[in-house]
C-alpha cells in the first residue's frame, strides 16, 4: 500500500493523516472508539512535547488528558485546510502547557510576595532597573517576531519557544523538512537585521 494518497492538485497526505482525519470524523459524531484510536496513536508523541515544556511527568500527563477532552468536545472544528491533525493536537498541547507555566509562575510570584511581607525578608527579586531592561528586551524580541510573515514566525516560535527540532516542526505542520529549514533560515536573517547583535536569538537544534 502506498505511503501517500493524492489530495488536490498534485498534493499528497500521509496514510496517517488520512487515518487520523477519519478518527476525528468519528469523534465528531460521538464515537468513543475513534477517540481511543487517536489517543493510542498520538498520545505518546504529545506527552514527549508536554514533558519537554513542563519538566514534570505528572503535569505533562494532565495536559494530554486535557487535550483529548478538548478533542472530544471540538473535533467538529478541525479544518484540514489550516493544517494537519498532528499540528492541531500539538498546538493544543503547547497552549495548555504555556497556560500552566504562566499560572505556576504567577503563583510563585504571589508566594514570594507573601513571604516577604510576613517575614520582612530582604527581597531577592531583580532590581527595578534590571527588571525594566529585561522587559524591554522581551518586548523588543516579540515586536521583531510580529514583523515576520506568519509561516516564518510560527516556525521560529516552535523551534525556540517550544524546543522542537526541525524534523518535529515539519511533521507537526505537515510540510517538507527543507521548507521548514528555509523558513527558519529566512526568519533568522530578518531578525539579525531587526535586533541588535547582543539580542539575537541563538541557533536552534536541527
Amino acid at each position: 500500500m502506498s505511503a501517500f494518497r493524492s489530495e488536490g492538485f498534485g498534493q499528497s497526505i500521509s496514510d496517517r493523516e488520512v487515518r487520523w482525519r477519519s478518527y476525528l470524523a468519528g469523534i465528531a459524531v460521538g464515537k468513543a472508539e475513534s477517540l481511543t484510536l487517536l489517543y493510542d496513536e498520538s498520545a505518546g508523541s504529545l506527552l514527549g512535547l508536554a514533558l519537554r515544556m513542563m519538566k514534570n511527568k505528572a503535569d505533562a500527563e494532565e495536559i494530554i488528558l486535557d487535550v483529548f477532552e478538548q478533542v472530544w468536545r471540538t473535533a467538529h472544528r478541525f479544518d484540514s485546510a489550516r493544517g494537519s491533525v498532528w499540528g492541531w493536537l500539538m498546538v493544543m498541547a503547547r497552549s495548555r502547557a504555556l497556560d500552566r507555566l504562566r499560572t505556576a509562575a504567577s503563583k510563585r510570584g504571589r508566594e514570594r510576595r507573601l513571604i516577604a511581607e510576613d517575614w520582612d525578608l530582604v527581597s531577592h527579586e531583580p532590581l527595578p532597573d534590571t527588571t525594566t531592561i529585561f522587559n524591554q528586551e522581551r518586548i523588543l524580541i516579540r515586536s521583531a517576531l510580529q514583523l515576520l510573515p506568519g509561516e516564518q514566525r510560527l516556525a521560529v516560535e516552535l523551534a525556540y519557544f517550544s524546543g522542537l527540532t526541525h524534523v518535529e516542526i515539519a511533521s507537526a505542520l505537515g510540510v517538507p523538512l527543507g521548507t521548514i529549514k528555509t523558513r527558519i533560515r529566512g526568519a533568522m536573517d530578518k531578525l539579525r537585521v531587526l535586533l541588535p547583535r547582543d539580542r539575537e536569538v541563538a541557533p536552534s537544534n536541527q
